[in-house]
């Protein structure tokens, strides 16, 4: 998807704290939505409006570029908001800062497997006894139309086709939407 930008080395005790520190960071307090500039409640999933968009280090033109997305639709969360500008989280966990103009409420996700080696199974209702529609490969980009706190109704296209798959998915199996999550 992307390519960290690295520069240098820190000492590895740096690196230790920096590791446990991150982890504490990496599940951000909701913060109230009166709080952000944009009025919305953090965090929250988007996707990429355009391509290709600058994913920066800081918020604004005058920070260096720490990598860009070359397609449009990419799932991201935002964590941080700074005036216009959004710090997001890529299913990488990787974060950086882009400008709220290149994001769109659209939602999308990743079929995430519970089971290592594993595919998400598609199905044609909210059932685990409902037929399967599809198995979807660990890491396929869904569109994500609705999720009722279990199952979420997504949309995925094989590579090269241009018809697509749709039905429901086990909401614990995608990354793109947070646990008990409804919205349509």
């Amino acid at each position: 998807m992307h390519q960290p930008v690295h520069r240098g080395r820190a000492p590895f005790v740096l690196l230790v704290l920096l590791g446990l520190l991150s982890g504490l960071a990496a599940q951000p307090l909701p913060a109230a939505a009166q709080d952000n500039p944009s009025g919305l409640k953090l965090p929250r999933f988007v996707s990429t409006r355009s391509n290709p968009i600058n994913v920066r280090v800081g918020p604004g033109t005058k920070y260096d570029i720490a990598w860009n997305y070359l397609v449009s639709g990419v799932p991201v969360e935002i964590v941080q908001e700074f005036d216009t500008w959004r710090k997001i989280r890529d299913v990488d966990g990787d974060e950086g800062w882009v400008h709220q103009s290149l994001l769109v409420g659209t939602r999308a996700g990743y079929a995430t497997p519970l089971l290592a080696n594993g595919e998400v199974a598609m199905r044609t209702g909210r059932s685990e006894d409902a037929a399967l529609r599809a198995r979807l490969a660990p890491g396929v980009r869904v569109s994500i139309s609705r999720c009722d706190g279990a199952w979420c109704n997504v949309s995925a296209t094989q590579p090269g086709e241009r018809a697509a798959f749709s039905g429901w998915v086990r909401q614990e199996e995608l990354w793109g939407v947070y646990p008990d999550e409804e919205f349509d």
